[in-house]
């Protein structure tokens, strides 16, 4: 029994380092995610004869979350103007 438990508790300790390592990449692979999409829609726009400025101010954005919130925020901000010009 004692050595069921140890394997159980080993597997179990495994299973978690594990998610954790999965889940640093999902954060990190939402960051490029998040800056690929506003290369891409900056590239777009600027195809389409706008002025588009797809700087990202990320002073003040210590994590990846908080990085690919500033990321996400500027692509809403472009694909605003994707509309309005495709709208025209």
């Amino acid at each position: 029994m004692k050595t069921f438990t140890k394997t159980t508790l080993a597997l179990l300790t495994a299973a978690v380092m594990t998610t954790s390592a999965f889940a640093n990449d999902t954060v990190e692979e939402r960051l490029q995610s998040a800056k690929g999409s506003v290369e891409a829609l900056g590239t777009t726009l600027e195809n389409m004869g706008a002025n588009v400025d797809t700087s990202v101010d990320l002073s003040g954005a210590y994590t990846f979350s908080q990085k690919a919130s500033v990321y996400n925020a500027k692509h809403a901000e472009l694909q605003e103007q994707f509309n309005t010009l495709n709208a025209q």
